[in-house]
């Protein structure tokens, strides 16, 4: 069998497209060896090294969250709110992707970006301007001198039901690291923390965007309100992608 057939076998809808990537990145044993690792089942992100966020490939690692398309919304939705000179944290940043993309998009802006998990900052590192990805739980991880002077913060926090992890595809389920999925009971357990922290860390009129989901996003919404924000729900078809824009009064 072809690789492009022992892919297609495997499940891969986009095998054709997934065996010319795989040959681009390897060839002779070491090509065999990322088929293998494929076919079981193992993102092909981490197998590349890199993922395909906004046309521009991130680095990314085995243990981090791997980036998915419909948290292009995010850096849609920032854009208009990032121009040079802004102050932008990418928080809960994993790879770095939203980051990296905001300042492929406006080169001017502030850009910091933290994660608590060790392995998810240093591969944002990679991908982020030097000395501004910092470790630790959300804001905290920030430099001090940061409060009070943000404009922007963009979210990708964990917001998956905990009791639906077990129905995610084996891809992420089996592949990535249980902290970059679980968002509590009801999903929602980090989005209420930001909630209830990010109005000391913004500017007046300073803007919190986060991803959630259509059947979560009127929850998220309310957290923002019920703390000093006005909140307004984006959703992008084309993406599949759904956000939380979070304007503080």
């Amino acid at each position: 069998m072809t690789i492009v057939e022992r892919l297609r076998a495997a499940g891969c809808v986009f095998a054709e497209d997934e065996a010319a990537l795989l040959h681009e990145a390897a060839s002779g044993d070491a090509l065999e060896a990322l088929v293998l690792r494929r076919i079981a089942g193992e993102p092909l992100e981490v197998l590349l090294g890199w993922a395909l966020f906004r046309g521009l490939r991130v680095a990314v690692r085995a243990g981090v969250f791997v980036p998915r398309v419909r948290t292009e919304l995010l850096v849609e939705q920032a854009l208009p709110l990032a121009p040079p000179g802004a102050v932008v944290v990418d928080l809960c940043c994993g790879s770095g992707a939203v980051g990296a993309a905001l300042v492929a998009a406006s080169p001017g802006i502030d850009i910091w970006a933290s994660d608590i998990d060790p392995v998810a900052a240093d591969c944002a590192r990679l991908n982020l301007p030097a000395g501004r990805v910092r470790l630790g739980d959300l804001f905290d991880a920030l430099p001090a001198e940061l409060r009070g002077r943000i404009d922007l913060v963009v979210v990708n926090a964990p917001y998956v039901p905990s009791d639906a992890i077990a129905l995610m595809p084996p891809e992420a389920r089996l592949h990535e690291p249980r902290f970059t999925l679980d968002g509590g009971a009801d999903g929602l357990d980090l989005h209420r923390r930001i909630a209830a922290t990010a109005a000391g860390w913004l500017v007046p009129g300073g803007t919190v965007i986060i991803e959630s989901s259509r059947l979560q996003s009127g929850a998220t919404a309310e957290a923002f309100e019920s703390a000093g924000f006005a909140t307004r729900v984006a959703h992008s078809d084309e993406l599949d992608g759904t956000a939380v824009v979070a304007r503080l009064r």
